[in-house]
């Protein structure tokens, strides 16, 4: 079977921002007398959209249900922030997506981010030129660990999920992308998502 087309996640993948998540979701809580440990954004959170952290929260630690609405525009608000400060374009990236797009792959983020976090981080690191779509949590009815955002991103690039590849880096995602019947790579930090990497994997599962 042919790769056709790539998609990718956005946080601990094409971004560094599993901290920016931290740090604004804790500013946000900061306000309300609640912390969450590193440790645990780390092992229990990560990946899962904000509203879910929230309800989590809730059912664990009684946070106010009333309040999450508001602390969820204060955290995204916050997350905008920081990336203004921080998220910049990485070469390797643009690099392998301008390479993969110049060889006709279908590109598509597929994010438990919201829309507005996904498309600033993706104008501010310079890769929203090569990308066929994005997908975010505002445009599907569940968020990973669910399949829906990966079926209805091949979907609408009319690809069959054994055509296409997804690089991932967490249990949440891993699972949603195994879920969807595509193929994975999965990815330790953002600086293993280069062209020479990406393709190896693609001729790995061409092979098999």
């Amino acid at each position: 079977m042919t790769i056709k087309a790539i998609l990718f996640d956005m946080d601990g993948v094409l971004i560094e921002a599993k901290d920016w998540h931290y740090d604004a979701l804790n500013r946000a809580l900061a306000h309300f007398g609640y912390t969450i440990s590193r440790e645990s954004h780390l092992s229990t959170f990560d990946g899962l959209p904000t509203r879910e952290k929230l309800k989590m929260l809730s059912a664990a630690r009684g946070l106010p249900e009333g309040l999450h609405g508001f602390m969820n525009a204060l955290k995204q608000n916050y997350t905008l922030e920081i990336s203004a400060m921080r998220c910049k374009p990485v070469f390797n990236h643009q690099y392998a997506l301008s390479k993969l797009k110049a060889e006709g792959y279908r590109l598509a983020v597929c994010s438990n981010s919201v829309r507005q976090s996904v498309e600033t981080m993706m104008k501010l690191s310079a890769l929203d030129p090569y990308l066929d779509m994005l997908v975010s949590n505002e445009d599907v009815a569940k968020g990973k660990p669910d399949p829906e955002m990966y079926l209805k991103a091949m979907d609408a690039l009319g690809m069959k999920p054994e055509e296409c590849l997804i690089l991932e880096d967490n249990d949440h995602g891993i699972q949603a992308a195994i879920a969807s019947g595509g193929h994975l790579m999965k990815i330790g930090v953002p600086d293993d998502v280069t062209y020479h990497a990406i393709k190896a994997r693609v001729a790995e599962v061409e092979a098999a």
